[in-house]
């Protein structure tokens, strides 16, 4: 049989005795059972008061973390819209994510399929200068995509209107390479550039290093060498 754990709160407050000489009552202690225990043992052990507790105290699960994390970066047009304060409270709940990650993500088939980039900590690192502050002047991003495909096949796509009538995208392609349980590599090759009815490439390779911190069937978390954070949310 497991063994069975209770966490105990700090101290709620003291009760003092109008009489010096009296003995003062033990300190309230607020105990909860871990609702991750069986049915059969939640019952025991368990006291209530009507005293409020400070979120930061409660131990917060893995889903209440990703639609945490999903409420706050949603809709800010993939994290430009966000203020400073607010971008540290997406990386504060993604560190919290990052404890209940499976081992060697990876090595996990949970990182192939289609993913829409709904948040990344600077607007520049997917995109480049197309999501630059004067970028965003010409173009309108529409959506930002990474496929990752079995084996080693990585495909980024971001679709824009330029000038508010003329659809296009950039697109790369690379090849990805497992450098841990954790760190992934890929090497782009030059971009390709479609606007109307043209299609051309320009620049060179490219190479990005991106760790995966946490992954499930809804959501991944990846870090980049620089420290940028990304937020990847799979389509469905």
């Amino acid at each position: 049989m497991a063994a069975v754990s209770y966490a105990a709160a700090a101290p709620l407050f003291t009760l003092k005795s109008p009489n010096p000489n009296a003995p003062i009552p033990q300190k309230l202690i607020l105990l909860q059972a871990n609702p991750s225990f069986p049915s059969r043992r939640r019952g025991i052990l368990r006291v209530s008061a009507s005293v409020s507790v400070s979120e930061s105290g409660l131990r917060t699960g893995p889903n209440d973390l990703v639609s945490s994390i999903l409420s706050k970066v949603l809709r800010t047009n993939g994290g430009v819209l966000l203020k400073k304060e607010e971008h540290e409270e997406v990386a504060r709940v993604a560190r919290e994510l990052q404890e209940f990650c499976v081992e060697e993500p990876v090595k996990n088939p949970l990182i192939f399929g289609e993913w829409d980039v709904v948040y990344c900590s600077r607007p520049t690192s997917p995109g480049g200068g197309y999501r630059s502050a004067l970028g965003r002047v010409f173009f309108r991003t529409k959506e930002m995509i990474q496929a990752v495909q079995a084996p080693d096949v990585v495909r980024n796509k971001v679709a824009f209107s330029a000038l508010g009538f003329l659809d296009g995208e950039v697109c790369l392609e690379g090849k990805l390479k497992a450098l841990d349980g954790e760190w992934i590599q890929v090497i782009f090759d030059p971009p390709q550039l479609k606007v109307g009815g043209m299609e051309f490439c320009y620049g060179g390779q490219s190479e990005v290093k991106l760790q995966i911190t946490y992954i499930d069937e809804k959501i991944r978390l990846g870090k980049g060498s620089r420290g940028s954070l990304f937020v990847f949310l799979r389509r469905t």
